[in-house]
């Protein structure tokens, strides 16, 4: 069944309602059973946002490798803002099933019941089929995805950042996440926070989580054990950008975002022994609908 379903999204075709269903019936099982954070071992790469761009998703499998010939994490946002969040969520759903021990998927700010309903992805599900089944079933399962991954014992890797609430890694593995991502709290700073150069703790500027400063990035690496903060969660020109003495890195892994803003792409990939190089890539060739692109609002990047 699931080799039907990837062989049909491959095609950026959608699956019917009856599919989708079995399909998050499918993963939840296998979601539930993990715990918060997911422990991993390299070789693996590691991508950031992906936001419904179907075809440069492609590219990034044509840069990276097919799984699961490569290890892939991803850290959140598949949805919102692009125009295939159906077809993109559905196939990283296929592959984390068909795939458990090389595909690992994590939760991000946008796999979320209030955002997706402002950003697009509750559109498209009423679009392409009609009524909002489909958008419950995904958001239901949203819930189960972990909320972080350490790889090698050493870098940690969440979607936004970290937390005033959280020292350790086993405060972590204490929060309940089968719940719609909260308002405030430790799992909202793990989806929302960002790295700045303002030492501390500050108030951030999209209303949810928090800044943070290189002293607590130190901090924190230096209490768990470990070398790296990796995150995803901000558009980066380049594609990544490092912060705190590069012991925190922001990757962003949809080219052109929004189809307008004309940055690059990134994927880190870390070898067996945990050494790590960046692979830029730019937006697939077969580029989306061009006419759509002119109805993309101007959203708050």
């Amino acid at each position: 069944m699931i080799d039907e379903f990837i062989e049909k999204l491959f095609k950026c075709q959608c699956l019917t309602e009856e599919e989708v269903k079995q399909l998050c019936e499918m993963g939840k099982d296998i979601l539930s059973r993990e715990s918060n954070i997911v422990s991993l071992k390299s070789p693996i790469t590691v991508c950031g946002d992906i936001h419904g761009q179907f075809y440069d998703l492609m590219e990034l499998f044509k840069v990276g490798g097919m799984p699961p010939d490569t290890n892939y994490l991803f850290m959140g946002d598949f949805v919102d803002r692009g125009f295939h969040s159906v077809e993109t969520f559905s196939l990283m759903l296929c592959l984390r099933i068909k795939y458990p021990n090389r595909v690992t998927i994590l939760r991000g700010n946008h796999e979320s019941r209030q955002i997706t309903q402002v950003y697009g992805f509750y559109d498209e599900c009423v679009r392409k089929y009609g009524s909002s089944m489909v958008w419950k079933e995904f958001t239901d399962l949203f819930d189960y995805l972990p909320l972080a991954a350490i790889i090698n014992d050493s870098f940690f890797c969440c979607h936004g950042g970290l937390s005033p609430t959280v020292d350790t890694i086993d405060q972590i593995h204490k929060i309940n996440r089968v719940v719609e991502v909260p308002h405030e709290g430790s799992m909202c700073d793990l989806l929302w926070s960002d790295p700045d150069e303002r030492m501390g703790f500050g108030s951030s500027p999209r209303g949810a989580g928090f800044t943070f400063g290189k002293d607590v990035t130190t901090r924190f690496n230096k209490t768990n054990g470990l070398s790296m903060v990796c995150r995803a969660h901000q558009l980066a020109m380049n594609g990544y950008n490092y912060n705190h003495n590069k012991e925190c890195v922001t990757i962003f892994s949809a080219p052109n975002y929004c189809y307008r803003c004309g940055n690059m792409a990134t994927l880190m990939e870390m070898d067996d022994k945990g050494n790590y190089t960046f692979k830029q890539f730019m937006p697939a060739p077969e580029t989306e609908d061009k006419e759509n692109v002119k109805k993309i609002p101007d959203y708050f990047i």
